[in-house]
């Protein structure tokens, strides 16, 4: 074992990365900058049925985009590679061989239908099944023979019986298995790769990893694989330190399957739908819809998002390229993940990352369920939206742009700036594109808030003073702020309503809502002839629908 502090991040792609595997990366990377150690990306995929082929880059993606970066992994390289699992089956091969050979493990040929007779009788005697080891271990001829009979051929790792498998962990001190609880479990599946369970054990080994932070679903893996480590001749085994759970402010255990669940229930709840069209609109079959919808199976997490864009249904962040795609900056994803099941010792909350790095000492893990609370992650959003220096603020803006195909992105930085600047104390990035956006859109394809209509423009002398304010300007030789400021207080102090009596209405006709950058602003930036020419727009297509009875 190195004396330096070695970590890993070893996520399985299949599917997105989510902010449970996300906090374990990050603690892990922490544990490894803080102690000036070495962080290692590793990618298992050894399931075959259920990776998925987005999931791996999107997975590195969103490290990045977090700033987690790796000393040795997957484009990064390494001594120690390759760092994809499926690229390591002849080492694999080896160490299975090895155990195969001094019998500390065995062949078996049960089918599907065997193992299921064993599981129903175990059940029917209100027992956990222990697999029945043989009292003769199989040899490669009989593995030969059952292979050519078309039976599955796997092979299972013999778990010593005789003696308790005692567990130290950092968060939760000693925990002790009893002495034959662990049965023999399966190391080599009939597609002839590993499972989780021997694969992580010999990479760790060979990569040298001393600590493991990981969630507390693990926790009864650990005795197995600390058995494995013994009995491959590895030494100690790394530190382990299982992390507390973290609960979803909706109720229950916060999980990636909450994006699905969410789709699931909303297409089944809508009348008259066409699922032939929303199978097409995802590009599966309609058997393929069918399954997702039953909740056998779900699609790769892109299919979920186009089906959710198509039917207009908000799905619940869960996987960190959704709080990308919601305008969260990565310094706040990085501080709120930190502090779910970790506290730095003091008062502190608002943490920059070097603040974290220094601070983070693995001792400070808590065994208690965190609570994944989004109010005060938009909070978290608000605070560091104000500390992010200017030119990274845009650098993010920018990037968020991209990703959520905005009309923006075609602006300068002078004029993006300028926007960032106007929407002081907006809680995300969204806010800023959604207040700003009409300023990119076409004239004609502004699309009107039935109920900001009804409430601003037909409500009182909504469209009448809209008309007002349509002169005013039309007379105008100057157009700045505080002309247009000037003009509009004028014009409200005439009528001795509020400012918002002509002001509003005249937002409404620029966005289509009451919701835009402070409209002196707006005006100017849009500029004479496009407000003039959106006032016409909005004074025609309301008058008109209202005459229709449309509104």
């Amino acid at each position: 074992m190195s004396d330096k502090v070695v970590t890993r991040f070893a996520p399985s792609p299949t599917g997105y990365l989510h902010v449970g595997g996300a906090r374990t990366a990050l603690f892990n990377w922490l544990l490894a900058r803080r102690a000036g150690g070495k962080f290692i990306l590793r990618i298992e995929d050894t399931d075959q049925k259920r990776n998925t082929p987005t999931a791996a880059k999107q997975v590195m993606d969103d490290l990045k985009w977090l700033g987690i970066n790796w000393d040795e992994g997957p484009e990064a390289g390494g001594p120690n590679g390759p760092y994809l699992q499926s690229q390591r089956k002849d080492i694999y091969d080896k160490y299975i061989q090895k155990l195969l050979d001094e019998k500390k493990a065995y062949y078996c040929f049960d089918t599907a239908e065997e193992l299921d007779a064993l599981r129903q009788k175990a059940e029917a005697q209100k027992k956990n099944l222990n697999y029945p080891r043989p009292e003769k271990f199989p040899d490669e001829a009989d593995a030969q023979k059952a292979r050519d009979e078309g039976r599955p051929v796997t092979v299972r790792f013999a778990v010593p019986q005789d003696d308790p498998i005692v567990v130290r962990d950092v968060v939760r001190g000693e925990i002790t298995f009893a002495a034959g609880e662990i049965g023999d479990f399966i190391i080599l599946k009939s597609d002839g790769f590993p499972t989780y369970n021997f694969a992580c054990v010999v990479d760790d080994y060979l990569m040298e990893i001393t600590h493991i932070i990981r969630g507390q679903e693990h926790l009864n893996n650990t005795p197995g694989q600390q058995s494995l480590w013994q009995a491959l001749g590895f030494g100690e085994p790394p530190n382990y330190a299982h992390m507390s759970v973290t609960i979803s402010d909706t109720g229950g255990k916060l999980s990636k399957r909450e994006r699905p669940a969410a789709l699931r229930k909303a297409v089944r709840e809508m009348q008259d739908i066409d699922l032939d069209k929303l199978a097409e609109v995802a590009s599966l079959s309609r058997e393929e819809l069918d399954v997702f919808l039953d909740g056998e199976r779900t699609p790769d997490m892109p299919v979920i998002d186009k089906l959710a864009e198509f039917l207009k249904v908000p799905l619940p962040e869960i996987n960190i390229v959704d709080f990308f795609k919601s305008g969260y900056l990565p310094e706040t994803m990085v501080n709120f993940l930190a502090l779910l099941g970790w506290n730095p010792g003091d008062d502190r909350e608002i943490m920059k990352i070097d603040e974290l790095i220094e601070a983070f000492d693995i001792s400070r893990l808590t065994k208690s369920n965190s609570l994944f609370d989004r109010q005060k992650l938009l909070a978290f959003n608000t605070e560091h939206i104000k500390m992010a220096p200017t030119e990274k603020l845009l650098g993010h803006f920018k990037d968020y742009l991209k990703v959520i195909d905005s009309p923006m992105i075609a602006a300068d930085d002078e004029l993006l700036s300028r926007i960032i600047k106007l929407c002081e104390g907006a809680r995300t990035l969204a806010q800023i594109e959604q207040k700003s956006r009409f300023l990119f859109l076409d004239d004609d394809k502004i699309e009107y808030d039935d109920k900001a209509v009804k409430k601003v423009l037909l409500k009182g002398n909504g469209l009448e003073n809209l008309a007002l304010v349509r002169d005013r300007l039309a007379a105008m030789s100057e157009l700045s702020e505080q002309t247009i400021e000037d003009m509009l207080r004028g014009l409200a102090e005439e009528k001795q309503v509020g400012l918002g009596k002509v002001a509003q209405p005249l937002r409404v006709a620029l966005c289509g809502t009451t919701v835009s950058l402070p409209i002196f602003d707006s005006v100017q930036l849009l500029t004479k002839d496009r407000t003039l020419t959106r006032i016409d727009q909005t004074i025609k297509i309301v008058e008109g629908k209202a005459t229709a009875g449309g509104i």
